[in-house]
Order: structure tokens, then sequence, then C-alpha cells
């Protein structure tokens, strides 16, 4: 039913940023950002608007503007670095944070399986139910979320939920039942969860330097925009852009909002020249400081770039 934004052959549109310094503050996380209103690869969006006031219960939404063709959100997957965040396109829907959330539960597709993301959420999960109420998700899971895994996998699971479900203005936070039931304490390991989750209380989860545009082989052309948080030294952020055989055909950097110790936003635009569509690679690293020949953190996003 839905189109996956990492499937090769979709010309994908840009795919969402946070765009304010305060990434993690509970005004600026719940913005979904800008989104794609069509397949196109310039910086065209329209902001992404839930068209109901809250999330429904089955069969009782109801819409508050005209439906677009497409919605485009935030699904978040962890790697070996922490929390990713990938896309899914689909039909317009008035119940996107419904959406959102069985797309997480689905898991990562094969491409995304294959880049190395993978989900801390136990297969076997299912959504019960999503209601959102005066800003807090309420999000009825059955009882497979909280089985399995150490600390780190109860943490990873629950900012993953935690992350796609605050995307949307509508959400503060996020509140958790499994069953039916409320839950204040979830699995063996004791995690306390009897208040409304946020990002701010995964901040650690997140990488030092996470991507948001462009997203996973996303069809893009010159100048393409990259943009995305980082908690790197002095702030710095380094790019890069590979063609098909792995040679650099642009270098330069730009500079987060804030760096060494706390996380800051990047924004930039960069123009690149290629004689035909191919294949490529988005690089985005910090500073070399120490001398060793390769960077203490890098991102490596694939692309299909045109000409």
């Amino acid at each position: 039913m839905k189109v996956l934004i990492a499937v090769a052959a979709a010309v994908l549109a840009l795919a969402v940023g946070f765009l304010a310094a305060g990434l993690l503050t509970d005004s600026d996380a719940t913005s979904a950002g800008p989104v794609p209103s069509g397949p196109t690869t310039t910086e065209d969006t329209t902001e992404v608007a839930p068209t109901t006031t809250g999330e429904e219960e089955p069969g009782t939404g109801t819409e508050t503007e005209p439906a677009a063709p497409d919605v485009t959100y935030q699904v978040w997957f962890v790697n070996d670095e922490g929390l990713f965040v990938t896309y899914r396109t689909e039909p317009a829907t008035p119940r996107v944070g419904t959406a959102a959330l069985e797309s997480l539960l689905e898991g990562p597709d094969t491409f995304e399986t294959g880049y190395g993301l993978s989900t801390a959420i136990p297969e076997g999960t299912e959504l019960l139910g999503l209601t959102i109420d005066d800003g807090i998700a309420r999000a009825d899971l059955t009882s497979e979320f909280e089985s399995g895994g150490g600390t780190l996998s109860m943490q990873s699971r629950l900012a993953q939920v935690v992350f796609t479900l605050t995307q949307f203005p509508t959400v503060d936070g996020v509140v958790f039942s499994l069953d039916g039931e409320p839950v204040d304490v979830l699995g063996g390991e004791g995690i306390i969860i009897d208040q409304p989750l946020t990002r701010r209380d995964y901040a650690d989860l997140l990488p030092a330097i996470l991507v948001t545009t462009p997203a996973l082989n996303q069809v893009v052309e010159s100048p393409i925009l990259i943009r995305g948080s980082a908690n790197v030294f002095e702030a710095n952020v380094g790019i890069q852009i590979l063609d098909a055989n792995g040679n650099v055909i642009v270098e330069t950097f730009t500079t987060a909002t804030c760096g060494t110790g706390c996380r800051g936003t990047y924004r930039t635009t960069v123009p690149y020249r290629v004689d035909r569509e191919q294949n490529g690679t988005i690089v985005v690293h910090d500073d070399d400081a120490a001398g060793t020949g390769s960077f203490p953190h890098e991102v490596r996003i694939p692309v299909r770039l045109l000409p």
C-alpha cells in the first residue's frame, strides 16, 4: 500500500528536515517540516498539515481541509550510530499519524536493511489504537512491544515511536498502553514511562551527525539541499559529493548552529556538475582534528545524480 521512498526507481521529493536551532525543544521537534508536494527534486515544498485536530480512533477521522494527492512523513529506525530518519510517501490520509506508526512497525524495507538500518521494535508488535488529545499522543500497542532486549533496546524502541509521532504539530509528547492498559514501567529493565515522552528524553540516542535531507536513494539535481543536525567539534560540518566511481566532485563545508557539546542544525545548498545521470553519494562529516587521515564521524547517503 505504501510507496517506499527508498526504492531506487522512484523520483523522490526533497525530504523533511528540522530547521530550527533547538532541534530537541518540544515546540520545534513537533513540526514535520517541509515535505514534497509532488515528484520534484527542487526546493518547492509544502508544509505537512495533518487534516484532523487529533489522530483518530478507527472510523472517527474528520477532514478539516482538502486532502493532497500524497503525503510524505518520517519513519525513524536505528543503525550502529543511533537513530536514523527515513521517509514514506503514500496517498493522503487524515490518519497520517496512524500511517506513520504502522510504517514504523513494518520495519525497514530491503534497501534500508542493506544500508544498515534496523528496528529495536520486536517483530509481531501491532498497533491497536492511536488517539491525540491536547498535544498528547496515546499509542496502544500489543504486549510484544516490551518483549526481549536490554535497556538500550527498550530505550531505542521508545525513541523510535516518540520521534516518529512527534514530527506532527499536533503531538508534543507520547504515552503508551499495552493491550489496552496504560503502562508506567516498561519491561524487566524497569524503564519508567509514567509521563508523556518527548524527543528531549532521547537526545543521547541521536548520532553525532544526522542527515535529514537528502533522503536515501533520492533523485537529486544541482544544487542539492543538504541539511540536518550535528554535535561536532567547533560545529564544523564538511560535505562531499561523490560520483558513480567514488570520485570527489565537490568538497565544501558549512557550520551548525551549535557544536562541541551541543547539537545544532545545519543547512546549505551545494551545486555540482555531472555529464550524465548516475549514482552518487553525499558524505557529511566532521573535521579530522586529530590528523588521523579519517573523519571521526561521517554519514554516507546514496543518491541518484541528475545532470
